[in-house]
């Protein structure tokens, strides 16, 4: 196979695209195929063994011996099983054999997955089903089939298949929209999403040192290093040989893969970098994220590097987030959050605005959930992530236009002409007309909303399914109001005048950070789940199980096993952590730091013997003595504490929140002061410095 040496023809070079299905395929399979993406229709068989066995020499042709239904179960990673092609025909022969059964249907054991009480442990099976609206793509000598994930009974144990679910319902309601302002050529309507990347790079024989990096992605020690992102020098500065070789790896790898990698660059804090894609509609950007994370780490490892994906792996340095830049497109070309220059595009671009204000304000709470995680509790609030209270931020011009449909003003100050939304009230606005707002969870930039919560290892499909489904809720109910309408001019503007009126509270255009935006927050009646703890019991409330069922995204049964799921994973994480801890504080720095206090009290000996002073040695060894006691006092409580954890899950998650962290703080803070004082030779493991200045 000869390895494509211009950037055309490597791009999309492993993917089984749709111009590779058009040349292998005869025109009816390749025209049912495209029936399928278009209309929802099933393929026959005869069809899914032409693309199954098109497929399949296609994938040989790349060299792949082995085909797997890669889908995306409630781990928040990926999952694969691999099958060889191989068949055999007698004589000790065999051919290379996949059938349109074995690529449209896979039976992976499901009984190992999160199911949040959807399946009995005895109940071990569970399906996978072909997405063919995702491009199958070889890797390492594997066809890799992106599939859905369901259980025996026909639940959705995956987090592909309620994205696919909640943007056919934006789909469904938006042409609603559409067709009430003459649009008659749009078809479908679909989220378009660009996740920012950010991760840390940190050599990997220091990585091997620790093993709270090992065995928790983060440090669960470490004092503030005497340098860290103060000089402001490292964001987009000069990419270093090492960086800039492993970068240029990693993009030949999406490359090949079809992920849209657009641009690279050093980000705030030391060893911080990020990626950004072009966008693509949500269920290809989830499924190129996945892989988009899963090849940094490959990619790392070949480079001395490991590659870090945790919310907060160093704790007093810029955290990792996942911006998630999220808008509505058509198949006509068109953006639905790109305001318009005629008046007809004004009043429709203010209805999709009114509808994602109103939206947001609503479900501020189901939106906190699906960034809520024990890795981003760390993150949020501080070094340039946004607070855990939901806001949104328009700019000033887009601000200035809200207020005047608010007040019924002229837009223009001084104007005399009375506001209608069907006028042009809405001059141009560029793309970039206003500052953007680090601090602001949910900031719009131009023709796009860009959802800065989420953290940087989680999968985006969570706040994705939520801002459809949101969306398809509120263009629901004004499709529902404006198809009745007899004054469809009136009732338009009263929907767009309401909604801002009603939901003004929840746009802010300031510092989140501010104190006084707490309180001023709470004045609005607006949440403040600064925690997971504080935020999961609000996943599966009333209103958000009726959010999802009423639209088709879950049964009642799958968003309270997804509710069940994520506090059983913040339970387990918090535990490894604590366990972890422990581990490190008995086995590595009591040891340690004791055999430092011995070393110390025998220099004072030795001074002392001599008629030296011995003042130094004598006030260290008193403090590493008292801070080691009190280690081990503290190390002591932890343990004890992790042997009372409740049996109820969301009883255990508030007593790990209260309890278990509390402990653990104090444990680091007294950790992280002995760090101080003892000479680093006998400090068991690389230190903050180290670390975060290691990929020179």
């Amino acid at each position: 196979m000869e390895t494509p040496t211009k950037l055309p023809e490597l791009f999309g070079s492993m993917v089984f695209n749709e111009e590779t299905m058009k040349d292998r395929l005869s025109s009816a399979s390749y025209n049912a195929w495209k029936k399928c993406i278009t209309d929802g229709t099933s393929l026959d068989l005869a069809t899914a063994n032409e693309i199954a066995e098109a497929m399949k020499q296609w994938a040989i042709e790349k060299g792949a011996t082995h085909y797997t239904h890669w889908f995306q179960p409630m781990t928040g990673v990926t999952a694969e099983k691999h099958d060889s092609f191989i068949a055999p025909v007698g004589g000790g022969k065999i051919v290379m054999d996949f059938s349109g059964k074995e690529l449209v249907r896979g039976e992976p054991d499901a009984s190992s997955f999160p199911s949040g009480g959807l399946r009995a442990t005895f109940e071990a099976r569970g399906y996978t089903a072909w997405d063919p609206t995702s491009f199958a793509f070889v890797k390492d000598n594997s066809l890799y089939i992106p599939t859905i994930f369901c259980s025996y009974s026909g639940q959705a144990l995956d987090k592909k298949t309620p994205l696919l679910r909640s943007m056919d319902a934006v789909s469904r309601q938006a042409i609603r929209i559409l067709r009430l302002f003459g649009d008659k050529d749009t078809r479908r309507v679909t989220a378009q999403v660009g996740p920012e990347q950010e991760y840390f790079l940190i050599d990997k024989e220091l990585y091997a040192q620790r093993e709270d990096l090992r065995l928790t992605g983060r440090t669960l020690f470490g004092n503030k290093p005497p340098r860290g992102q103060e000089l402001e020098d490292h964001y987009f500065g000069q990419l270093k040989p090492r960086v800039s070789a492993y970068m240029k790896d990693l993009d030949d790898e999406l490359w090949k893969v079809g992920v849209l990698s657009k641009t690279k660059h050093n980000e705030v804090a030391p060893s911080q970098h990020e990626m950004a894609p072009i966008y693509a509609d949500a269920n290809a950007s989830c499924d190129q994220n996945q892989l988009t994370m899963e090849l940094m780490k490959k990619v790392a490892d070949r480079h001395g590097f490991v590659c870090l994906l945790h919310e907060k792996p160093f704790d007093g340095v810029n955290g990792s987030g996942k911006h998630d830049n999220f808008s509505l497109g058509t198949d006509t070309g068109k953006n639905l959050f790109k305001p318009g220059s005629t008046p007809s595009q004004n009043a429709q671009f203010l209805l999709f605005l009114a509808a994602f204000v109103k939206g947001v304000d609503e479900y501020q709470d189901t939106l906190r959930t699906t960034v809520a995680s024990a890795g981003n509790d760390h993150r949020l609030g501080a070094q340039e992530a946004p607070p855990a209270i939901i806001s949104i931020f328009l700019g000033d011009e887009l601000d200035g236009v809200v207020k005047s449909i608010i007040s019924g003003k002229s837009y223009k100050e001084g104007g005399k002409r009375t506001l209608q939304i069907g006028i042009d009230v809405l001059p141009p606005i560029p793309q970039d007309n206003t500052d953007r707002n680090r601090t602001s969870p949910m900031a719009f930039t131009g023709n796009k909303f860009e959802f800065r919560m989420l953290g940087s290892s989680q999968s985006i499909s969570g706040p994705n399914i939520a801002l459809n489904t949101i969306m398809a809720e509120e263009l629901k109910e004004f499709a529902d109001q404006l198809e009745k309408s007899k004054n469809f001019q009136n009732d338009l503007q009263k929907i767009i005048k309401n909604a801002f009126t009603d939901h003004q509270h929840i746009i802010f255009n300031g510092n989140g950070y501010d104190d006084s935006w707490v309180k001023e927050a709470e004045k609005r009646g607006l949440y403040n789940l600064v925690s997971t703890a504080d935020a999961l019991p609000y996943y599966d409330n009333k209103k958000n199980v009726d959010l999802y069922v009423g639209n088709g995204i879950y049964t009642e049964e799958e968003i309270h096993a997804r509710a069940l799921i994520h506090v059983e994973t913040y339970n387990a994480t918090i535990s490894i952590e604590a366990r972890t801890m422990s581990d490190m504080i008995r086995r590595e720095i009591l040891p340690a730091v004791s055999s430092y206090a011995t070393d110390l009290a025998g220099r004072v000996a030795a001074k002392k013997e001599v008629g030296a002073s011995a003042k130094y040695e004598t006030e260290t060894l008193k403090k590493v003595s008292s801070l080691t006691d009190d280690l081990a006092d503290t190390c002591d409580k932890l343990d004890k504490d992790l042997n009372k954890i409740p049996e109820d899950a969301t009883k255990a998650m508030n007593y790990f929140h209260k309890t278990i962290l509390a402990d653990m703080t104090k444990a680091r803070t007294i950790a992280d002061e002995l760090e101080t004082m003892t000479d680093e030779e006998y400090w068991p493991f690389p230190v903050y410095s180290d670390l975060l200045f290691s990929e020179n």
